[in-house]
């Protein structure tokens, strides 16, 4: 039949009649979605928490399971956040040995498998742009982007706002332009309404969808230049929603507490208070771990009172005094974990093995102490007085100084010292330097009394320099003539003065992922320029696994300085022996080569799971598996059979190995078993302390008995209807054997052929038993039951059954 025309059809699809609806006014408010919407609305929430637990450069845990392709696990983090209240999850994938936009593909297709993490919406966060672009080719819903800037000037900055827009996604804006980061309050305000007018006006963003992040930044640090990096921040905020009408804004929290690292109860409080001052200005959203934050009003009043003097910058003392509450805590910390036996904390004023800071106490050491607790009452005598016992400058300088300076490093690496001390302690290794000085002229040791000279930058594609520039004072502190180039700075220009000022050593920064491949890049011409300059490497996306296999192939003196007072002391130890320095560095370097080979061929040659669904391959591997012989001379125990016998057909029934002594077990007494037998996270010292002293009782008294018995029956495997798998004895035991439906592991029932008519190949078990002759035991009451003692017995004897699973 011919077509009928549309026009003519009574189906034409045209209501007759009824008036169409009428749109609805739309919202001046930010929504997002993973499968539910979730509306940003300071309004109805007044605040956001954005998760932070997956990103690999927030989260150890995170970095390590997407490292081994741990997937599910990994989703288990998200779904952990969004438990924890997190509306919103950042994934970030920015690593130096991970491929970020491989890794935001396959993490973000699990996710959307997953309908429990699917719910929340999604923040793709990457300084990569590829790595953007994937995360929003593979998310469902409306997205945030985290983020674009306006460091490489207009025209790319448009060009990827567009392209976001055009996907329908929200975009953070960073406080970056072509100058650097934003760290004052003017910078902050300029570059943001700068940005907003190319968003509404050019771009075509609707205001609701701009999210400003105007770069929290690190306070109490000990610098003059960063005491208002808290307070410039909320005035930022607060401007931003007086002036630029729609629009959001966000910030890393974690950020702002960075100098007090490895003291959580100083960092939470910083958060906590922090953000209440924000919200009250208007932040509207924030990345935050939830598990690092308190309550407000539940702030210890002297801790808050300290850390709210230094986010405010209230006085010029206020960093003072939060050092001094933040060692209090650590102290009383240490204290709860038995730390009588560990070194004391720098600032405590006890004296100690490690710290004999008392009148008794020698020159050389009172020099490192002075440097440790960055004080110098009696710095001219003490270097005076070890200058008369060296004989020479430069002596003092690298022995009880480097000794100091080493000390320091290793604190502020433990979490024992923070920032603000590792700069004041720069700052008396000067002051000692200074007064050698005139002896190194004296001497006409040219050498010793020549600052070397380091040419320091931030890479290109980057504008971070916090990091940088603490590393610039403290080796300047140290005796070094540092050239700083500042940021977004391109190789040449880098040799460039490095050839210039004849450089004893470059140094390079990077935050973000193309900072890496900066790095590498600076690595092949410097190599193919036949350099030998050192060139150390370092910030937040450098790592020293990433410089033994990305940058030492491609250069023979590159090296990693993980923080600012690790690159000084490996500066001062090149130094003094470059010879031996390089040779030390090259070996951890072909060490960590070496593992991360290792690593990679076992992920590469892991199994892939066998579908439930699929008939097993051929078995013949699995029938050749045989019980290996056990040596008497190995550290695992003389079972008394050898496989040739077993073998040649005499099957054991319950074959009694008898008992093994309770001492050979105590190398694999597990206390964090014993720990969780209780059901305690951290260790208890009087709880331990009480299984030690009972434990060695039972062993003198010879009350602990432990049995180990082994059974052998032939066997095969099968496969049900339902697709389950089973191992078969002769005897006809059935054993269930699962299998996981994800992931790289193997069934039991693959070691075993699959036989429907015969059992070819041996089954083993083995059991381990541990009893006791005490009395504390003896007693199955309820009111015994819940005794100490008892309890403690039974925890031991199931901790000791374990540990001789292990033996």
């Amino acid at each position: 039949a011919d077509p009928v025309s549309p026009q003519d059809s009574e189906y034409s699809g045209r209501p007759r009649g009824i008036a169409p609806r009428p749109l609805p006014e739309a919202e001046n408010t930010l929504s997002v979605s993973g499968l539910s919407a979730v509306s940003l609305d300071t309004r109805k929430c007044n605040f956001t928490n954005i998760g932070e637990r997956t990103n690999v450069a927030g989260s150890r845990k995170f970095a390590k399971l997407i490292a081994a392709g741990e997937y599910d696990q990994a989703l288990q983090v998200a779904a952990h956040q969004i438990e924890g209240g997190a509306a919103v999850i950042d994934v970030n994938m920015d690593d130096a040995m991970l491929d970020s936009k491989a890794e935001m593909r396959k993490f973000l297709r699990y996710i959307s498998n997953d309908p429990a993490v699917a719910s929340a919406a999604l923040m793709i966060d990457s300084s990569h742009w590829e790595t953007i672009v994937e995360g929003l080719k593979n998310a469902q819903g409306k997205c945030i982007v985290n983020s674009i800037s306006l460091k490489e000037g207009e025209e790319i900055f448009l060009e990827h706002a567009r392209f976001i827009r055009s996907l329908g996604a929200a975009v953070v804006v960073m406080a970056f332009d072509e100058q650097g980061q934003a760290t004052t309050y003017e910078r902050k305000i300029e570059i943001c309404a700068r940005a907003y007018d190319l968003l509404t006006r050019k771009a075509g963003f609707a205001p609701h969808n701009i999210i400003f992040d105007v770069n929290v930044l690190s306070v109490g640090t000990g610098l003059a230049e960063h005491r208002r990096y808290g307070i410039d921040f909320i005035e930022a905020v607060r401007w931003i929603k007086q002036n630029l009408p729609g629009a959001l804004t966000s910030g890393g929290i974690s950020n702002l507490s960075f100098a007090f690292r490895g003291n959580n109860p100083v960092r939470e409080a910083m958060h906590s208070a922090f953000l209440y001052h924000a919200r009250n200005a208007g932040l509207d959203m924030g990345i935050v771990n939830p598990s690092m934050l308190q309550i407000y009003d539940d702030i210890e009043p002297e801790m808050l009172q300290r850390v709210e003097d230094v986010i405010l910058d209230r006085d010029e003392e206020a960093t003072d005094r939060l050092i001094a509450k933040a060692q209090q805590v650590a102290e009383a910390v240490s204290a709860a974990k038995q730390a009588a036996t560990a070194p004391v904390s720098p600032g405590s004023d006890g004296a100690s093995a490690d710290n004999p800071l008392v009148s008794s106490a020698g020159a050389r050491e009172r020099l490192v102490q002075a440097l440790v607790k960055g004080k110098g009452d009696s710095l001219r005598e003490d270097v005076m007085e070890m200058l008369a016992e060296l004989g020479e400058a430069v002596d003092v300088i690298e022995g009880p100084l480097m000794d100091g300076m080493k000390r320091v490093g290793e604190y502020f690496g433990d979490g024992r010292m923070f920032l603000p001390q590792v700069i004041k302690s720069a700052k008396i290794m000067r002051d000692a330097v200074e007064i050698l000085k005139p002896y190194m002229e004296s001497s006409g040791d040219a050498s010793a009394l020549a600052r070397p000279k380091v040419v320091i930058a931030t890479v290109k594609g980057d504008v971070h320099d916090i990091g940088k520039n603490i590393t610039a004072i403290v080796l300047s502190c140290n005796g070094f003539d540092v050239t700083d180039l500042g940021v977004m700075v391109p190789k040449e220009t880098i040799l460039a003065k490095a050839e210039e000022i004849k450089a004893d050593f470059i140094a390079v920064s990077g935050l973000i992922t193309p900072s890496l491949y900066q790095m590498e890049e600076l690595c092949r011409e410097m190599s193919s320029r036949g350099m030998v300059t050192p060139l150390f490497v370092g910030g937040a996306t450098a790592s020293a696994l990433h410089t033994a296999v990305k940058l030492a192939p491609l250069y023979d003196h590159v090296y990693y300085g993980s923080d600012a007072s690790d690159s000084a002391v490996k500066f001062k130890s090149y130094m003094i022996d470059a010879e031996a320095f390089e040779v030390e560095q090259h070996a951890i370097q072909q060490k960590l080569r070496q593992q991360y080979s290792a690593a990679s061929a076992a992920r590469s040659a892991s199994v892939a799971p066998t579908a439930l669904t699929e008939a097993p391959s051929d078995s013949s591997t699995a029938s050749t598996v045989t019980t290996p012989e056990v040596s008497a001379t190995s550290s695992a125990p003389t079972l008394g059979f050898s496989a040739e016998t077993f073998l040649r057909g005499k099957v054991f029934s319950n074959f009694p190995v008898g008992e093994i002594s309770p001492e050979e077990l105590l190398p694999y007494f597990d206390w964090k078993m014993f720990n969780a037998v209780w059901g305690i996270k951290t260790e208890d010292s009087s709880l331990r302390a009480d299984a030690e002293h009972m434990l060695r009782h039972l062993i003198d008294e010879n009350a602990l008995h432990v049995r180990l018995g082994l059974h052998f029956e032939m066997a095969r495997s099968e496969r049900d209807a339902d697709g389950l798998d089973w191992i078969v004895t002769e005897t006809g035991r059935r054993l269930p054997m699962l299998r996981q439906t994800s992931g790289k592991r193997r069934s039991l029932a693959d070691f075993l052929p699959f036989d429907e008519s015969a059992f070819p190949s041996q089954l083993g078990y083995f059991v381990v038993a541990v009893t006791s002759d005490s009395g504390h035991d003896s007693c199955n009451c309820p009111e015994c039951k819940m005794d100490y003692e008892p309890m403690l017995l039974r925890s031991i004897r199931v901790t000791l059954a374990e540990a001789a699973s292990s033996w």
